[in-house]
């Protein structure tokens, strides 16, 4: 070693534990002959590290640099302290018992490394269920607490054998301290019972496979809940599955065991490819190929397969086994969270799997897979399980007082805060039973010791009727902020991209409650993070029948001829007198509803068997090379885009005998053409150059491309949510961030 003259004290935060931080920073103080030590404390890792000053001036400049690729370096502050003559470097034990202020990693897909011994015979893990490193495998998932050490998690009840404790302590070895490390020796194992819960005979694996190949559904204990799996190309099962899960058209996601595979179901772009392949591993939207392998039952009127990659070893094995792609969907009923305890699982999914295939390692959190998209950018459907619990940053300066945010009722997620740091939740689903309210709840108490944030602030949607809002309502001793959900939207994709705004936001969605007591759901809104004002909003329509409208298009198409002056068919008249009178009819400006209404007018969906079923079969319709549009009204202050000419032409059209592709383009068209003269006009008038583009609506891809080919002449600049969903599951942060601002501005 150099000639002692300097020791510097180094604080490492970000996400750096359960990454192979320590490890890392071992091999490098090693290579440079440096004494000293490191841990994980509660903060992060703290490194002390001794020698020649040159020589430390070398580690500190590699040492966020070469990091480890799961590690995300996000500050990094050193001190000089006193030597002490420390000639050697260890990892010491970490320190508990403090505030926890360290980020979690997401879990991540299986690593190429441990592939490789996976599928080798010569290999002591040959073709076993659990294999991984500190480059791969479960984490956010695992953890009951920090810092990141085995005992905190769920891997506490295995303790490791000679060889697994030879690798753990072995620096040269990829898994020295990998905290989930395992072989069939010692670590969590597989077995197989029957749809009574009795065990089954053989090798788990192999029979799974044979059932499989024979048309049964399998419950799969997988990283964060159970999945049903059964053959993509089966009808057979396809079709009973969607019969026992009472899932009658939503489309199943499936799981290709490879990207080849996965390219003969779907067109993939670059990016598509990228993400398939990433740690992440989510589910991809991409448009499907005619041709493509799969039961019609799979995806029944959708433009697109949702398709991902195995990302666990036990899938990467089952796929390798069953020899085609599968269906591999969230285990559960029909609007309820998914199954992840082993009772649970075996009780719910009773009558709906023929077989379950389990493992004894305990999911401590529930996480379903993430959804993203690429075209016509890259956009998330759902954040949950590869990218949770990756904390978000607030607009400067922060929150004064830790927070929580409750989200809305659908596509629920809450958020957690304190100083510049959000931590968005997995995907938590729709608030509206017992099981998902109690998925809400527990999560929130998992977050809070987590991450050591004890709220002083709720912030909450305006509807007095979300579970969400009764929730922070019936918390004692918290201030309460309300949210409206359009600003809300807003301010996430504002606070998403660090932009301070103003900007021009057109928030288009299914139900907002508005500051009126109306249902928004087609706004125009003026402001940033800190305040709004409404601009203008799609016509205000009765909502005959309220939520009944929400599930029966007809009635909003009812609604819409009655708006026009167009006498609805005499089936309809009750319903139309409904909206005349405004009786159980309240006043919506929801642009979905608007997409609802169209669907049912030209005779593409009537009723509905999930949300945002007839908006997408209305995209799926439209033909490609239709270039008209219909007349509408964009005029007023606050100005009003007005569609009653619209509907009046599509009436037209569908009595003239024009195919429902052209019409559903025509409409598509004439949306966006909307959309964007009201940005732009607005824009002009406010004096901004700032268009945020958010609100579920805008998933339909058709329509997002249309405005934002529409906008980009007009050379204002556009925001639309990246790493957040443009729905629901982004109004969490949008109420943390509008917190943040109120509570921030009251401490000036």
């Amino acid at each position: 070693m150099s000639a002692i003259c300097r020791r510097a004290r180094v604080r490492v935060t970000g996400t750096v534990q359960g990454v192979g931080f320590r490890p890392y920073v071992y091999r490098l103080a090693g290579e440079l002959s440096l004494g000293g030590f490191v841990l994980n404390d509660t903060h992060g890792v703290l490194i002390e590290v001794e020698g020649g000053a040159t020589v430390i001036d070398r580690f500190l400049t590699r040492l966020p640099s070469e990091a480890p690729p799961l590690a995300v370096v996000e500050d990094m502050v050193f001190e000089d302290v006193s030597p002490n003559g420390e000639p050697d470097f260890a990892i010491r034990e970490s320190v508990p018992g403090k505030m926890p202020d360290a980020p979690v990693a997401p879990d991540t897909a299986t690593c190429p490394d441990c592939l490789v011994e996976l599928f080798d015979p010569a290999d002591r893990r040959f073709r076993y269920p659990f294999i991984n490193c500190t480059n791969c495998g479960p984490r956010f998932t695992i953890i009951r607490g920090v810092p990141y050490d085995r005992p905190l998690t769920t891997m506490a009840s295995f303790t490791m054998c000679a060889a697994c404790r030879a690798e753990y302590e072995d620096p040269t070895d990829r898994r020295f301290h990998a905290q989930p490390n395992a072989c069939p020796e010692c670590g969590p194992s597989l077995s197989l019972l029957g749809g009574d819960g009795r065990p089954v005979g053989g090798d788990p694996l192999d029979a799974v496979a044979a059932a499989l190949c024979a048309g049964a559904i399998v419950a799969v204990k997988g990283i964060g809940g159970y999945h049903l799996a059964c053959r993509a190309d089966d009808e057979l099962a396809v079709a009973a599955l969607r019969a026992r899960k009472h899932r009658e058209d939503k489309p199943f996601a499936l799981m290709a065991p490879s990207l080849g595979a996965a390219e003969s179901l779907v067109r993939l772009d670059a990016l598509a490819r990228e993400l398939l392949r990433s740690p992440a591993r989510p589910i991809v939207l991409a448009p499907r190929l005619p041709a493509a392998p799969v039961a019609g039952a799979v995806a029944p009127g959708a433009p697109e397969f949702g398709v991902m990659l195995p990302y666990s070893p036990l899938h990467h094995l089952l796929l390798a086994d069953a020899g085609a792609s599968l269906v591999m969907t969230s285990a559960n009923l029909s609007d309820e969270p998914i199954a992840f305890r082993d009772e649970d699982a075996l009780e719910r999914l009773r009558g709906i799997a023929d077989l379950f295939l389990v493992h004894d390692r305990p999911i401590h959190t529930r996480t379903d897979d993430s959804v993203m998209r690429t075209s016509p950018c890259p956009t998330v459907l759902r954040r949950s399980r590869g990218h949770v619990p990756a904390a978000l940053a607030l607009p400067r300066p922060g929150t004064p007082r830790p927070l929580l945010a409750c989200g809305a009722e659908l596509k629920n997620t809450f958020c957690l805060a304190k100083g510049e740091r959000a931590w968005v939740s997995h995907h938590i689903g729709d608030l509206e039973n017992y099981e998902t309210l109690r998925s809400f709840s527990e999560g929130i108490d998992h977050f809070a010791r987590l991450f050591a944030v004890a709220p002083e602030v709720v912030a909450h949607d305006l509807h007095p009727e979300y579970l969400s809002t009764k929730y922070a309502l019936e918390l004692e001793g918290v201030e309460l902020v309300g949210v409206q959900h359009h600003h809300a939207h807003l301010a996430a994709c504002l606070a998403e991209h660090g932009d301070p705004g103003p900007a021009i936001g057109a928030i288009f969605d299914g139900t907002g409650y508005g500051l009126d007591g109306t249902v928004w759901g087609g706004e125009l809104l003026y402001g940033d993070v800190a305040a709004f004002r409404r601009v203008g909003a799609l016509l205000p329509v009765p909502l005959p029948g309220g939520a009944r409208a929400i599930k029966q298009p007809w009635r909003m198409a009812c609604a819409w001829l009655v708006a026009s002056g167009i006498e609805p068919p005499a089936a309809w008249h009750p319903i139309a007198q409904l909206a005349r009178s405004g009786l159980a009819s309240p006043l919506t400006t929801s642009m979905g509803r608007l997409f609802d209404a169209v669907a049912a007018l030209i005779g593409i969906r009537a009723e509905v068997n999930y949300e945002g079923q007839a908006a997408i079969e209305l995209e799926a319709a439209c033909q490609s090379s239709e270039r008209g549009s219909y007349p509408v009204e964009v005029a007023g202050d606050p100005l009003v885009i007005d569609p009653r000419e619209t509907i009046r032409a599509v009436t037209a059209d569908v009595a003239a005998g024009v195919s429902a592709g052209v019409i559903a383009r025509r409409f598509h068209r004439t949306i966006a053409r909307a959309t964007v003269d009201a940005c732009a006009g607005l824009a002009e008038t406010h004096a901004t150059e700032l268009v945020v583009l958010s609100g579920g609506v805008f998933q339909n891809r058709l329509l997002l491309a249309s405005v934002l080919d529409g906008l980009r002449p007009t050379g204002l600049r556009v925001l639309v949510p990246e790493r957040l969903p443009m729905n629901d599951g982004a109004v969490s942060y949008g109420q943390a961030a509008v917190a943040a601002a109120t509570l921030s501005a009251e401490t000036r």
